[in-house]
């Protein structure tokens, strides 16, 4: 499963950039110095006719950590290269949001550099000076606090974190709380290492709110993993769709348009369910950034321009991802996907950077002794 939104899974960029110099692959055109590798907009290209004649010509996108059953991008990305005749290679997509900053660093002037990324928040904070500002043309639909003010970064969509489980091997738990009782021995498990990936980092957080914890106190969060730990529940194992077929992970804590995701796949073999936690509901988005060094900048922009317009915000919804335009986009919103989102009702949490450094501090200090 893909990477989350704190620091790094455990894949990096080493082998592409071995690969990449192996194969003695040519370094990125010139065309920083044109009109696209600056445009911020697409008015100041001449307009979208002028924005798609300039990334046809480029005729390639390299995107990096999007895999296909993840917000439903592998159809995303089929539905670009149809509409633009633009060829999109997509490197390492169970790689994290630390390993999309650390290949653009280490292929920096070769035409395999990544040309946009999918950011969680605070690797995009941290890394400003590598994005070039550009503002789509549905710009004003963006939450104010969902983007940066001059365009570096931009939330494109987002989710809650949610238990999913298979209903034919475990009852339906209603709270954080259930999943320590005996029925679920052995069979819970959170998507990687919280001190690594978003994902399991925002499980903790999840279950600090089902456990008398906020957001700004984890503890709550890291002690009933101990809990869970010690009464037996807590299954060791890095959950992927694989090991949820296979029933190796019965329980997953994980983003609900992922495990969402699962229930449409296994629809016929599994009556895998999706439950987002009434009393800890955490929410928050990815972020999207065009890097300033993009080999192809023209089809960069066109990419941010595709994902932000009705089409693509309704092809994340369709992924059972919460797209950063829904509510703007009114009766334009895919109601059928949209009536398929896990339901989400009362408070909802969203961490601030300050909240999420102090809770990142406590477990780097913590868990390893909690869950070790």
């Amino acid at each position: 499963m893909k990477r989350g939104n704190v620091t790094t899974k455990l894949i990096g960029v080493g082998a592409l950039v071995l690969a990449v110099a192996a194969c003695g692959a040519p370094p990125a055109k010139e065309t920083q110095t044109g009109a696209a590798g600056t445009a911020k907009s697409a008015s100041e290209l001449g307009g979208m006719d002028k924005l798609v004649e300039a990334a046809k010509k480029e005729g390639k996108l390299n995107v990096i950590a999007l895999p296909p059953d993840w917000a439903n991008y592998g159809e995303i990305i089929k539905a670009f290269e149809a509409k633009y005749g633009v060829k999109v290679d997509s490197a390492q997509p169970d790689a994290s949001s630390q390993d999309e900053i650390n290949a653009a660093k280490q292929l920096k002037g070769n035409d395999r550099s990544p040309d946009v990324f999918d950011l969680g928040l605070n690797v995009a904070l941290a890394n400003k000076d590598l994005f070039a500002p550009y503002k789509v043309s549905t710009w004003d639909d963006i939450a104010a606090e969902l983007k940066d003010a001059d365009g570096a970064y931009y939330g494109d969509y987002g989710g809650f974190m949610s238990i999913g489980y298979d209903a034919g091997k475990v009852p339906a738990p209603t709270s954080v709380k259930d999943l320590l009782k005996p029925e679920y021995k052995g069979k819970v498990a959170l998507n990687g290492d919280p001190t690594q990936a978003g994902a399991a980092f925002s499980g903790v957080v999840m279950a600090s709110l089902g456990n008398g914890g906020s957001a700004d106190d984890i503890k709550p969060g890291v002690d009933f993993f101990k809990q869970l730990k010690q009464a037996g529940n807590f299954q060791p194992v890095d959950p992927s769709p694989a090991t949820i077929e296979s029933g190796q992970t019965p329980v997953v804590i994980d983003w609900d348009y992922t495990n969402a995701a699962q229930t449409e796949k296994l629809k016929g073999k599994m009556d895998w369910k999706v439950v987002v936690p009434a009393e800890a509901q955490l929410g928050a988005y990815y972020n999207q950034a065009i890097s300033k060094d993009a080999p192809h900048p023209a089809a960069a922009r066109l990419w941010q321009e595709f994902l932000y317009s009705d089409e693509g915000q309704n092809l994340y919804l369709k992924g059972m991802s919460r797209p950063v335009r829904l509510e703007k986009m009114g009766d334009k919103a895919d109601k059928a996907a949209k009536d398929k989102l896990p339901k989400t009702e009362g408070k909802q949490v969203f961490q601030t950077q300050a909240q999420a450094d102090k809770a990142k501090a406590v477990l780097t200090a913590t868990w390893a002794q909690a869950i070790g």
